[in-house]
């Protein structure tokens, strides 16, 4: 893979852990030259595939989208946070504080997950329970907004009650139908594409207007501020919140 890596990560390689197996193994990150976004991967094994991620990464670089690469150490199993009802024995899912401030140091975090619908809310819940930062869910089981705020996700859509919010990132959108261990399609690699180059390119622009009234004048700045809270207040209890 292109970029700086903590440890040698080679998608040709193979470990003995399945078909994609190969990406790297766990806990390992692979940097590229800015840090924009930022692939959350599963560790590899038998079930959790990586193969999407190694295509995700050459697609997104390919389209000039700096993407680096994160293959979890505890990225098996569910987190402490799922139901106990259904949780079953095996590893636990978490993050390490490295792997926390990993994933803060980028603009934008892709986290790749799987087919089972209360495991890909759960673990992006995990995920952005720990890390402040915004990120879309690449998965292959349909989920909505909906299905996040729920158990206190936040969401760019749907947002939970104010007392019931659990995380401190946000899902910005969510492209579905990637499957795990198989090709990733064309349509779904520009959609990822397109999506990130949206928010991207918000993050900018944002960055430059906070950067350029950094510079203006005290009462200029003063007065945008006022008129800002003005039209925030106006705008009041238009926020679409999950009852």
């Amino acid at each position: 893979m292109i970029g700086r890596t903590t440890q040698v990560v080679d998608c040709r390689e193979s470990m003995g852990l399945a078909k994609g197996g190969g990406l790297a193994q766990r806990g390992t990150l692979s940097e590229a030259s800015r840090p924009d976004v930022i692939a959350i991967a599963m560790s590899p094994g038998r079930r959790h595939i990586t193969k999407p991620v190694c295509e995700i990464t050459y697609g997104l670089r390919r389209e000039g989208v700096q993407t680096s690469v994160l293959v979890l150490e505890a990225g098996a199993g569910v987190p402490d946070s799922f139901p106990s009802a259904s949780k079953g024995f095996g590893p636990t899912f978490g993050l390490s504080p490295k792997e926390i401030e990993q994933i803060e140091r980028h603009k934008i975090a892709v986290i790749h997950l799987g087919n089972i619908r209360s495991h890909v809310v759960y673990k992006a819940k995990e995920v952005l329970a720990l890390a402040e930062v915004p990120a879309v869910i690449v998965c292959q089981s349909p989920v909505d907004f909906e299905d996040f705020a729920k158990v206190g996700v936040k969401t760019r859509l749907v947002m939970p009650p104010r007392n019931k919010v659990e995380t401190l990132g946000t899902v910005v959108e969510i492209v579905y139908g990637v499957t795990r261990g198989a090709t990733c399609q064309r349509a779904k690699l520009n959609q990822l594409a397109k999506v990130l180059n949206h928010h991207l390119a918000r993050m900018e622009r944002e960055e430059r207007k906070r950067r350029e009234e950094e510079e203006m004048p005290e009462a200029e700045r003063k007065a945008r501020a006022k008129k800002k809270a003005e039209e925030a207040k106006a705008e009041g209890g238009m926020s679409t919140f999950f009852v």
